[in-house]
């Protein structure tokens, strides 16, 4: 597991400082790696737990954890949910990630048919234009053709003609009849906002702020401007929580982009890997992110990765993974290296990620839906590992805080899972224990209404 740590906030003591939990992207499986994750730094938070920071910053599928986060759900009652055996949230079913873009891939190829039925009427007042209005050119390139047949001359001939139909067809849209993208994740939004709901949750940014006095900052990209927008109680407060959680899990390509309010939106991973500054701009001085996407290190030539002796014979899907972690960790760590040169920021910044070498991590899909309780157990292994080997330092820095460390719940938790045996069953319910029996007593429903907005 790697830790970077960049620490400047000094030896002084400052309990009273706003801390701040950022949660980047990562689909399906980096999702429930993180849920596993958090479950591990849970049980080393002696006096807090990860619903107790003052900021959650969300990005994609971290938006998705970091909205019922702020609202008070513990990890391990999500990571319930993932099972279905959760009494508080409803289970997280394929459907509601997996719904197929129906409207567009209906209403599509109507659309082409009803251009296309203009097509013929189209092509015969083309020809007869070109024909009338500039005949003797066109008898001479096509005598030209005829006499020395060539590309460039069949160019010349041709040319005229397509560019006369694209001015007149209707089909001129081209690639835009194709789907925007394959599957809807509206299915994503309305599970946030149903369970909300049943909790008396309230879904909206103020509103959260004033019962739960948490700043939920949750981000995405605006498709047409291509700019970065981050919705907040003191930010933009135009859509509801589980809506700006669509906007932000709208991954280009496999989902359409989430039109909200005449917006379209698409996945915050596009602009921002974690949105670190936004955490800086909440006057967040003790910063924990937590990163699942990183690449793949092959530190030796004759490391075999599947059988495999480099990640090119594994195929373009690998050669695809590897490249997006790049470019998403490299952009993160530029953010890191910005904010310890930032003299502005006196602060501690704790960032949490995979190992470089963890090779059973990189070959989970992070699409793969039915593969998130190995990520789940996966993501606490690694977490454990990572804060038993550095638990001296990260103490120090969150004993600044006001936070108390202790490793004797994760060792033991650790302890039984080891004793499950590979049992994934046995090794959930040690997962999904609570860290403390106070965080078991349901939270009362609270009714409030947003009026005028």
């Amino acid at each position: 597991m790697g830790i970077t740590f960049v620490e400047k906030g000094g030896e002084r003591r400052r309990p009273h400082a706003k801390t701040a939990l950022v949660l980047a992207g990562g689909a399906i499986s980096g999702g429930a790696f993180k849920i596993g994750g958090l479950i591990a730094l849970n049980s080393v938070l002696h006096n807090r737990s990860v619903c107790d920071f003052d900021t959650y910053v969300g990005v994609s599928a971290g938006a998705f954890l970091a909205a019922p986060l702020a609202a008070g759900v513990q990890p391990e009652e999500l990571l319930r949910s993932i099972e279905g055996r959760s009494s508080r949230i409803g289970q997280f079913r394929p459907t509601h990630f997996y719904l197929p873009n129906w409207r567009e891939f209906v209403g599509k190829p109507l659309t082409f048919a009803k251009d296309a039925v203009g097509l013929v009427p189209a092509t015969t007042l083309t020809l007869a234009g070109v024909l009338t209005n500039d005949r003797s050119r066109m008898i001479n390139r096509a005598r030209r053709f005829l006499e020395a047949p060539s590309y460039s001359h069949a160019e010349q001939l041709v040319l005229p003609v397509v560019q006369a139909f694209q001015r007149r067809s209707q089909l001129q849209r081209g690639l835009s009849y194709l789907p925007s993208g394959v599957f809807d994740n509206s299915g994503i939004e309305r599970f946030i906002r149903e369970n909300f709901e049943r909790n008396g949750m309230p879904n909206h940014f103020r509103l959260l702020k004033l019962e739960r006095d948490k700043d939920l900052y949750i981000g995405s990209t605006n498709l047409n401007t291509a700019e970065a927008v981050v919705f907040g109680h003191d930010e933009d407060c135009s859509v509801t929580i589980s809506e700006a959680v669509q906007a932000s899990s709208a991954i280009p390509g496999f989902f359409r982009p989430a039109r909200i309010n005449g917006h379209d939106y698409c996945d915050a991973g596009i602009r921002k890997t974690a949105n670190l500054s936004q955490a800086v701009k909440s006057g967040a001085q003790l910063i924990i992110a937590y990163n699942p996407f990183r690449p793949f290190v092959n530190y030796h030539a004759d490391q075999l990765l599947n059988g495999q002796r480099g990640m090119s014979d594994m195929g373009i899907v690998t050669v695809l993974n590897q490249a997006f972690r790049t470019l998403l960790h490299t952009r993160l760590m530029l953010g890191i290296e910005k904010l310890r040169l930032d003299q502005s920021f006196q602060g501690d910044v704790i960032l949490i990620e995979p190992s470089e070498t963890d090779v059973t991590f990189f070959n989970l899909n992070p699409l793969a839906f039915w593969r998130r309780a190995e990520a789940a157990e996966h993501g606490f292994t690694s977490v454990k590992e990572a804060l038993e080997r550095h638990h001296e330092r990260i103490s120090s820095i969150l004993g600044r805080y006001g936070i108390s460390t202790s490793l004797d719940r994760l060792r033991r938790n650790t302890e039984l899972i080891r004793k499950a045996n590979y049992d994934n069953a046995a090794i959930l319910d040690v997962l999904e224990q609570r860290v403390h029996d106070r965080r078991a007593v349901p939270r009362k429903p609270v009714k409030l209404r947003v009026v005028g907005e």
